[in-house]
């Protein structure tokens, strides 16, 4: 099905940062804070990942961290937690922005979850922490009520942990603006349902978009047409790679 509309943003090439520094810099303007998902919400520690590292998923279906590729300028994860509180358990959460050097890395970078999903419906993330059911959608602009982003992908499943318990419902949501990819999750605790797990996460991503295309967009009506060198329509999505934070 073709979109029914177009962005009223996209992205601007001559905004994109250029070096390390550059990307850094963006990362910390758009990248959330606890105070932007919601009341409760606070810092976990770690707080932050170590900025020269990002997590691969390995042909066994285990995440590990390891250096950022030439392809990519800068990433950060925060992380974050509502604590365990009045019968209910804690629900933890996080945030990651990443900066490619080109719009078609970031396109790599979305598309590779539908392929990782395909090939690990059950991953682990860290030693007693894991993710089952994993299901996952990419809905470029205008499909399936997709009117937020060139390009979002939605990953749903059930998250175990030894400390925390479960199975609890866990999101995972990502999208692109040129060069660059947003993307929050959540994993559920006791007495927390879908419905709240996915407005923590819907919060998160919704405003790290807002302020993404504040810092790199332009308006629809006064963009050229023009678009890097290489890079693939918006929305498309082709190719396996993704972007660490899990």
């Amino acid at each position: 099905m073709l979109p029914e509309a177009s962005p009223t943003v996209v992205w601007d090439p001559a905004r994109q940062p250029r070096t390390a520094g550059q990307a850094q810099k963006l990362i910390r303007k758009v990248i959330a804070g606890p105070e932007l998902i919601g009341p409760g919400v606070v810092r976990a520690t770690p707080y932050e990942s170590d900025p020269s590292r990002w997590a691969v998923l390995g042909v066994d279906c285990v995440w590990r961290q390891e250096s950022l590729p030439k392809d990519v300028l800068a990433t950060l994860t925060r992380y974050f937690q509502v604590p365990a509180e009045g019968g209910k358990g804690a629900v933890r959460l996080s945030a990651t922005v990443s900066v490619h050097r080109t719009a078609l890395g970031a396109d790599w970078a979305q598309a590779g979850t539908l392929e990782e999903v395909m090939g690990c419906p059950e991953q682990t993330l860290r030693p007693g922490d894991r993710l089952t059911g994993l299901m996952s959608a990419s809905h470029v602009w205008g499909d399936a009520a997709n009117r937020s982003s060139e390009d979002r992908l939605n990953e749903r499943g059930q998250c175990h942990s030894y400390t925390h318990g479960g199975p609890y419902p866990y999101i995972w949501m990502q999208s692109t603006l040129g060069p660059v990819t947003v993307g929050a999750s959540a994993c559920g605790g006791r007495g927390h349902g879908e419905d709240e797990v996915h407005r923590l996460v819907a919060q998160s991503s919704g405003w790290m978009r807002s302020a993404l295309e504040h810092e790199l967009g332009r308006p629809t009506e006064v963009a050229s047409g023009s678009s890097e060198p290489g890079a693939s329509p918006s929305g498309s999505s082709f190719a396996p790679g993704r972007n660490g934070g899990a």
